[in-house]
């Protein structure tokens, strides 16, 4: 907004937290590697709402990819992204360098168990720990109150908690509700490298989503027969390669036979090299 002071951008370990020693309490922290949209605006209006001091950190963190190409090809605007946390309420931004996170001699790697198998962990093994480790980092640095995050990444959500919890680390992690596009598109940041023709065709996994939820609703309690209608759904699109549909228990992501309380449906989807995710909690 006009007249709002930009943030103040700190680039090392030891600027962030001498930086952070003056600042009042509590601090809210949200992680991100850059390329920002309005649903991560959503989480740091979140913050600036509940904490004296808002933190974002940018940094295209390499140990979660698990391609090469992917990391390269990642959106990178630091001076947009910027700009709009400034915007958006953000007191300080962290913007570290890939040896600033992970040093010289750098050899410790979090890994938090049987979450971390299946659906998003059996598709990008070892991208858990890469989420992991940074985040354990960020929030030891920053020493944050609170860390938002967003139910798009419904699994990390839950991996973060975990290894808070396990950790004693005393942040709390909230969660903030997915944002969409008028056609039901999450938002994310791979979304601007879609082609038109799959930007078109991108909705699909809300579809999805919504044949199940239907479906639900409807009285159906097959966890089989609600993995079927949103395959059904994503095989009419055919620019889309589903890599895997999840009907699962919302604590432990093991996949479910018959629903006899909340569950969680989600699923991820390719278009070309892009590749998309998406979720729909049951109640």
């Amino acid at each position: 907004m006009a007249g709002t002071p930009p943030p103040q951008i700190v680039r090392t370990r030891a600027e962030l937290r001498a930086a952070l020693s003056a600042a009042a309490r509590p601090v809210g922290l949200v992680p991100t590697m850059g390329a920002l949209h309005d649903g991560h605006i959503s989480l740091i209006r979140r913050a600036r709402a509940e904490n004296a001091t808002v933190v974002i950190s940018i940094f295209v963190n390499p140990r979660q990819f698990n391609e090469a190409a992917d990391f390269e090809k990642y959106p990178r605007d630091e001076a947009a992204d910027v700009r709009l946390v400034g915007g958006a309420g953000a007191d300080l931004v962290f913007a570290p360098t890939v040896e600033e996170i992970y040093p010289a001699g750098f050899q410790t790697t979090v890994r938090v168990g049987a979450l971390t198998e299946s659906l998003e962990g059996a598709a990008r093994p070892g991208h858990f720990e890469g989420v992991t480790t940074v985040v354990a980092i960020l929030l030891g640095l920053s020493g944050a109150e609170r860390a938002y995050f967003g139910q798009k990444d419904a699994q990390q959500l839950l991996v973060v908690r975990r290894m808070a919890a396990d950790l004693g680390i005393a942040t709390e992690i909230v969660a903030c509700p997915i944002v969409r596009e008028p056609d039901g598109l999450a938002l994310s940041s791979r979304n601007v490298l879609l082609s038109p023709e799959a930007r078109a065709a991108a909705p699909v996994l809300h579809r999805a989503l919504m044949a199940a939820r239907a479906a639900y609703d409807a009285g159906e309690r097959d966890g089989e027969a609600l993995r079927a209608a949103m395959r059904a759904t994503l095989a009419a699109e055919p620019l889309g390669t589903p890599e895997y549909v999840s009907c699962a228990d919302p604590a432990t992501l093991v996949e479910l036979n018959r629903i006899g309380g909340p569950a969680l449906l989600s699923m991820a989807v390719r278009f070309g090299r892009v590749r998309l995710i998406d979720n729909e909690p049951l109640p």
